[in-house]
């Protein structure tokens, strides 16, 4: 008996080692240049992606690294991949699956402005000898790695090639029927991983190998629906629906929405997206998403108007904070058609510094957390109060759901929530982007406080809330495939020692987050109420002139309501109601005052400067006094404080002793008392004459 056993076991053992032997082993050849060979990271043989890559698929598959430093694609390079040993080695292994990662080196000058037409062409070359050797080969062609605004040629030409280059892989990759990996997406928004601009870090080649795992086998972690889809949303009414999220690849999911219901598969990299039929206002409902093997459920969905509200800590400023918070809070209580999603940041900008956990977080993007809520006033109190006051008056005034997404932190320069690749391909921003710390764009307090909050930093390239793009890359890219109705804003405090630097951005921003939505949707703004800082009647005019420089835009003016020693205003009900006031009307078409004066004209009447304000019915004070706050000046530019005068549609503006007057401003002091405003009391905006509104 025993020895049947014994006799048994062997012949398991034996059957079982042949199966072994007779399992076909895919044998993959990583196929690039120092980015794969793994140049700059330490212990290469371990971490570069080929050898992370051989630990991820495990024993059936043989992943080989034939990555060389400098290699070129083109065949006419300065070091051609075909021309090397790496070349012949990768033709006598005869891979069943072969990675390819080149180009990076042809944007060297020596190659791409001479030989790019061949570019193509070399690529197909590679790709048609390596079915030579093996017609079943499984070819992978990979869109690049970044190279980041560093580098020494950025700006001279790798830049410019290397997007040509990007360009053209997935066109490579049609034309020869080969699969194609974004290489450059997940990585972009990553600069800590690229110390010297170009080359990953074993995190980085990590990254790479789990992109291209995925890839090979299908596996991505199984259904998972996008963050922002979550019980108590609210979806924008009116606009296609889009969900998505990952499943492994080739999956079906059935998406299930009301009295709808669409079907779809992931695609190679475990994304899938399926599109809604616009709904109008109404819920609650319910969004199901399900596989045949999970299912995930969303509840008390509401279809209504979305708004994000964005900035800094003026528009972070909690409801429970501002004035009249408790009478605020009362009604929110009795708000179940506002539903708010407050995306609170991992730590405070505060004075101090960050340990080891919050600033590894931070470099892998997970500074912003939350959820959709009801409104009560436990999440109202907590929400942005500007956010709150100006949803709470469009639900009045609507009559649907509103839903409000906070993303907002404290300090933020505008510069932190522009896309990386929009500020790459600007002539002058493209500069914000290196070495930010000792930037002299940065305003000097940001920098100043980013120091002392990385204080424990080790790595040479720590990510932190006021470097140029993280906010952006953080807190707003998720949020670009999700509809919305328009932007408010709250931001220009960490920009203001520069206002002509300022515009540049602040026109930039807008149109890169259009551009990324996808549609021209209103943007509301604040201009920065009266504080005693020097630069501030400036950095309002700049804000003022704005208004004729972006199209859908709209601006809520705040100095009346100012704190001469406190940057944080408490007076939040007033902000919201006119930034409100400029949705009502021109997004919603109400019939309504949504600004305050705005300087239009002038005429020079002898000793006397008529002035003509748009949004100028019903001229008044806002406080019955006299009106305060003009200055004008003669050719000379020495500014008098003057007289002004309420006639009808304009103001009269004279100075006893300045007999040729020849230029006006309004509100020309960082903490001003200016009392200008119209039948709306709604206040004029601080401005400066230019020569062309005056005759």
């Amino acid at each position: 008996m025993i020895r049947f056993i014994l006799i048994l076991f062997t012949n398991i053992i034996s059957f079982s080692s042949l199966a072994y032997q007779n399992q076909q082993i895919e044998k993959v050849a990583c196929i690039g240049n120092s980015v794969t060979f793994g140049a700059g990271i330490q212990d290469r043989e371990q971490y570069s992606y080929p050898a992370q890559l051989q630990k991820l698929l495990g024993a059936s598959y043989e992943v080989k690294n034939f990555g060389l430093n400098g290699a070129t694609l083109l065949q006419k390079g300065h070091r051609s991949y075909n021309k090397t040993p790496q070349y012949l080695e990768v033709l006598a292994f005869k891979p069943s699956i072969a990675i390819i990662h080149l180009g990076l080196n042809d944007t060297d000058p020596r190659n791409w402005p001479n030989y790019k037409d061949e570019f193509a062409t070399d690529y197909y070359k590679l790709i048609d000898t390596l079915r030579a050797v093996n017609p079943k080969v499984r070819v992978l062609v990979c869109r690049l790695t970044p190279i980041f605004s560093g580098h020494p040629r950025f700006k001279s030409g790798t830049r410019d090639w290397y997007w040509q280059i990007q360009d053209l892989i997935p066109k490579i990759a049609q034309a020869r029927n080969v699969e194609l990996v974004d290489l450059n997406g997940p990585l972009h928004n990553r600069p800590d991983l690229f110390p010297d601009e170009l080359h990953p870090t074993a995190e980085g080649a990590t990254i790479i190998a789990k992109m291209l795992y995925g890839q090979l086998t299908g596996k991505y972690g199984g259904l998972q629906l996008n963050a922002v889809f979550s019980d108590h949303m609210v979806l924008q009414q009116k606009m296609a629906i889009p969900v998505q999220g990952i499943a492994d690849s080739g999956e079906e999911i059935t998406i299930s929405f009301d009295q709808e219901q669409l079907k779809t598969k992931a695609g190679t990299n475990g994304r899938w997206k399926a599109e809604l039929a616009p709904k109008k206002a109404g819920g609650p409902y319910q969004l199901k998403v399900a596989t045949a093997t999970k299912q995930i459920l969303v509840q008390d969905i509401l279809v209504g108007e979305v708004w994000l509200c964005s900035g800094q800590s003026n528009m972070a400023f909690p409801l429970h904070a501002a004035q009249q918070a408790k009478d605020a809070s009362n009604i929110a209580q009795q708000s179940p058609n506002i539903r708010l999603l407050r995306m609170k940041p991992l730590v405070e900008t505060g004075n101090f510094a960050w340990d080891s956990a919050t600033l590894r977080q931070i470099n892998q993007l997970h500074y912003f957390s939350g959820r959709w809520q009801r409104c009560d006033s436990v999440s109202a109190g907590d929400f942005s109060a500007v956010g709150y006051f100006f949803g709470q008056q469009l639900q009045r005034q609507l009559h649907v759901p509103i839903g409000l997404i906070q993303v907002a932190v404290g300090g933020s320069n505008t510069e932190s929530w522009i896309d990386r690749s929009t500020l790459e391909h600007h002539p002058q921003l493209v500069d914000l982007l290196s070495k930010w710390q000792t930037s002299d764009f940065i305003m000097d307090w940001c920098r100043e406080r980013a120091g002392v909050n990385l204080k424990n930093a080790t790595v040479s390239k720590q990510r932190h809330p006021y470097e140029p793009s993280y906010n952006y890359e953080a807190g707003i890219a998720p949020f670009t495939s999700f509809p919305i109705k328009g932007v408010i804003w709250y931001q220009g405090e960490s920009n203001a020692h520069n206002e002509e630097l300022h515009a540049e951005l602040f026109r930039t921003l807008v149109h890169s987050w259009r551009q990324q939505w996808g549609f021209e949707f209103p943007f509301y703004y604040v201009q920065l109420s009266s504080l005693n800082r020097p630069s501030w009647p400036y950095f309002r005019d700049s804000q003022r002139q704005l208004l004729s420089q972006i199209n859908k835009v709209g601006m809520a003016v705040t100095s009346d309501i100012g704190d001469s020693t406190d940057v944080h205003p408490r007076q939040k009900r007033q902000v919201g109601e006119r930034l409100a006031a400029w949705a009502l009307a021109q997004t919603y078409g109400k019939n309504m005052v949504y600004s305050g004066p705005l300087l239009k004209s002038g005429k020079v009447k002898g000793k006397q400067v008529s002035c003509a304000f748009s949004f100028g019915q019903g001229l008044q004070t806002s406080d019955g006094q006299p009106v305060r706050g003009f200055e004008i000046a003669g050719s000379d530019l020495v500014y008098k404080k003057a007289k002004a005068i309420i006639h009808r549609k304009k103001v009269i503006v004279s100075a006893p002793d300045l007999p040729h007057p020849k230029y006006v401003r309004y509100a020309w002091e960082p903490f001003t008392r200016a009392n200008l405003s119209n039948k709306a009391n709604l206040p004029a905006s601080t401005f400066k004459s230019e020569t062309k509104n005056f005759k």
